[in-house]
């Protein structure tokens, strides 16, 4: 299909300034941390519909390949999966992308996006992606520069250059995030934000990496070709991916390629990063709190709080940010946000498990949520869906609703039973099982 647009979505990264919610096993793209739906499903409801869209492929990393295909289904939506066999950062998973396009379509335009960006106005997001494709099929690698709303210090900056056609514009410059003063005389300066967004024609951005960066398009490219297909999942070959240069695509090429330009986009936009932009984004009360989950908020102003799992109350407060979850409690001023990641730092240097993965552990449909340790056993609670399949371990388990199929007999609700050895079981409809492990 000539000039069809192939909307990318990168979906890696952890999310670190968003912990206790945010951890490398769940990352913040798939956490539903403003509104019902997560920022990657709101990502793809952008893009589904797009005049000219052809196939959604979204690039990701083996352990959240499940995630994804996961929230696609929730909201309906098909995708082809291109699975990373490891993290090389943007300019590897994008050239990936452009080759998958390439070889489906020669002339294939991709309209390359972050999945943990939220983005207020998807009329607005629809309009300015189209002139950046337009823009891309003229030979532009355009990326999305967004109209500051304030001067903030967490993101990199676009100097505009002169006016080009299809209603974008060349740039003079990409600056890094600036200090506080630096970042006001952008602002007055008509600087834009920089989204990290990107439209192009794959052909043309592989022909630029084969200009600065020839090992990231080769190993690219071979990583897609020597790739296995399976369904809608390809798995990038992980010897030819292994040779790409670890490299963000501004610095591979964005910087240094005389086909940059900016399209100028007017939507409200966060790339989420921390939990003070959770709180600004959310809708607020008013008060200026914004509460998620079994929260009471009682005289307060300026407050974040969210809990999945035990009961908040706070009294008196201001400008706090609180997010509890089952085994971690943040509590922080909201101007201190950015701040998070030293104490995730801290934790990871003292080798706190909880820096990298949540207690309730979920994969295969099946939640694993601990309950109680001690010297000779260890008590989890197994939440399984309909259908979910998995090997019981030796254990002692007890059915509290629903019903457990093996091959020789059902553990239906109310049985017990000790397993000598490891059990394949699967869940006939939504069950509930106390799984308990002796040591």
């Amino acid at each position: 299909m000539v000039d069809a647009i192939y909307p990318v979505i990168l979906c890696g990264g952890s999310g670190t300034r968003l912990w206790p919610s945010s951890r490398s096993d769940r990352p913040k793209q798939f956490l539903k941390l403003i509104g019902d739906r997560s920022s990657f499903q709101e990502t793809i409801l952008r893009v589904m519909d797009l005049p000219g869209a052809h196939e959604i492929v979204v690039v990701t990393g083996r352990h959240m390949a499940e995630l994804v295909e996961r929230q696609a289904r929730e909201i309906g939506a098909n995708l082809v999966v291109i699975i990373e066999p490891e993290a090389r950062d943007s300019a590897p998973a994008i050239a990936a992308a452009a080759a998958y396009v390439r070889a489906k379509t020669p002339d294939g335009v991709v309209l390359m996006l972050a999945a943990d960006h939220h983005i207020a106005e998807v009329d607005v997001f629809r309009e300015a992606a189209l002139t950046a494709v337009s823009a891309a099929r003229t030979g532009l690698i355009v990326t999305f520069g967004v109209q500051p709303t304030s001067p903030a210090t967490g993101f990199g900056y676009i100097k505009p250059g002169d006016a080009l056609p299809s209603g974008v514009k060349s740039i003079d410059a990409f600056v890094e995030k600036p200090d506080l003063e630096t970042a006001k005389r952008y602002l007055a300066e008509g600087y834009y934000w920089n989204s990290g967004n990107f439209a192009f024609a794959a052909k043309t951005l592989l022909e630029e990496l084969d200009t600065y960066e020839p090992a990231i398009s080769n190993g690219a490219i071979d990583a897609v070709e020597k790739g296995s297909r399976d369904g809608i999942t390809l798995r990038l070959d992980a010897d030819a991916f292994s040779t790409t240069t670890k490299k963000s695509l501004d610095y591979a090429v964005m910087e240094r390629t005389d086909k940059a330009a900016v399209a100028p986009a007017a939507f409200t936009w966060s790339d989420l990063g921390a939990w003070d932009a959770i709180w600004e984004a959310s809708i607020r009360d008013l008060s200026g709190n914004t509460a998620t989950g079994d929260v009471h908020l009682i005289n307060t102003r300026g407050v974040l709080a969210r809990s999945n799992g035990p009961f908040v109350g706070a009294i008196g407060v201001e400008d706090l940010l609180i997010v509890a979850e089952s085994d971690a409690v943040l509590v922080c001023r909201r101007d201190d946000a950015q701040a998070v990641k030293t104490l995730v730092d801290v934790l990871k240097a003292s080798g706190r498990d909880i820096a990298h993965r949540h207690a309730i552990a979920f994969s295969g449909g099946i939640e694993r949520q601990p309950v109680t340790r001690s010297a000779k056993a260890e008590v989890s609670l197994w939440r399984f869906e309909a259908g979910a399949m998995t090997s019981l371990p030796v254990s002692s388990i007890q059915v509290l609703d629903g019903a457990l199929e093996a091959e020789t007999e059902t553990y239906a609700q109310g049985a017990r039973a000790d397993l000598h050895s490891p059990v394949m079981v699967r869940a006939g409809e939504a069950s509930t099982a106390l799984v308990t492990v002796w040591r």
